[in-house]
């Protein structure tokens, strides 16, 4: 858990600041919903899973090739992404004085 400590002579600084974290957050979960429809569409057009996707499957494997296979691990890896750095948002402890 990370805390977070803003020293301010104005006490609505704290709060500009916790607000600003909530509003990443908030977006970094609408892009994290639209990556995971992306993945979504691909899973069901090749009928598996993401994981044995990125275990056992090439460019050569896919009907759209390289580009396919390129955007379908990385839609992966910014789902990746955005989960690690929610998590680390979301556990921010706001302190005090």
């Amino acid at each position: 858990m990370s805390k977070l400590k803003v020293i301010s002579d104005k006490e609505e600084s704290a709060e500009i600041v916790r607000n600003a974290v909530s509003a990443e957050i908030r977006r970094m979960e609408i892009a994290l919903n639209k990556t995971e429809k992306e993945i979504q569409k691909f899973e069901k057009k090749y009928n598996i899973p993401s994981k044995r996707f990125l275990k056992e499957y090439s460019a050569e494997d896919l009907k759209g090739g390289d580009q396919e296979y390129i955007r379908w691990a990385g839609e992966l890896k910014i789902k990746e992404r955005i989960t690690g750095d929610m998590k680390r948002l979301k556990s921010i402890e706001y302190v005090s004085n």
